[in-house]
């Protein structure tokens, strides 16, 4: 029998972001993944070493590659869209754990628990490790977003700047020590032409 998961998610790179807006750079749902894996990894590193956190930072990124492995089947819903009023939110909500369970169920049934657990965190018990990692996923979600953001304003592209706006200030409303030091810290480079940043080394 054959099993078509991983086929699948190598067709995340057809998958669209930021539909309705006009980018500089267009932006694929696998390209999306590998960045919030990267952030994820970062954001749990610095709570580990700055704020005495005990994360699993690895299984925290493995997660992050997986976070919208379901769009695959539904596509990326432009946040405006998404978010537009509470009965819509909880439809799509539906939408994408259907997804999520379509998706697991081509993967050999000896496997599936080990992508469950990854694809939906949301389902595992309150106490879970997984429930606190896949805050930090959220949080590293977001903040790729934002740097998507920066990167199109500081290319000139003023589409997303009140994007960019909104989404800074969801990012700080979030409270999260991690986030407050990597935009202190990291995210004033994304800014930065090439020779800007290689003139720094």
């Amino acid at each position: 029998m054959n099993y078509h998961f991983s086929a699948y998610l190598y067709r995340l790179q057809y998958i669209q972001r930021w539909s309705l807006m006009r980018s500089t750079a267009p932006e694929n749902v696998a390209e999306h993944s590998f960045h919030v894996a990267l952030l994820t990894h970062m954001l749990c590193s610095i709570g580990n070493i700055h704020y005495g956190r005990s994360l699993n930072a690895e299984r925290a990124a493995t997660m992050a590659l997986f976070h919208d492995a379901s769009e695959v089947f539904t596509g990326d819903i432009a946040t405006p869209v998404k978010y537009n009023n509470p009965r819509l939110l909880t439809s799509f909500r539906e939408m994408e754990r259907i997804a999520a369970e379509r998706l697991t169920g081509m993967i050999p049934p000896e496997l599936q628990g080990i992508y469950t657990q990854l694809m939906q965190p949301e389902d595992s018990s309150p106490d879970s490790e997984d429930v606190l990692l896949h805050s930090y996923v959220k949080a590293a979600d977001r903040l790729d977003a934002y740097l998507k953001c920066v990167w199109e304003v500081a290319a000139g592209n003023r589409e997303f700047a009140a994007a960019k706006e909104q989404t800074g200030a969801k990012l700080r409303g979030l409270g999260l020590q991690e986030v407050d030091y990597f935009l202190t810290h990291m995210a004033p480079s994304f800014e930065m032409s090439l020779d800007e940043l290689s003139a720094g080394n």
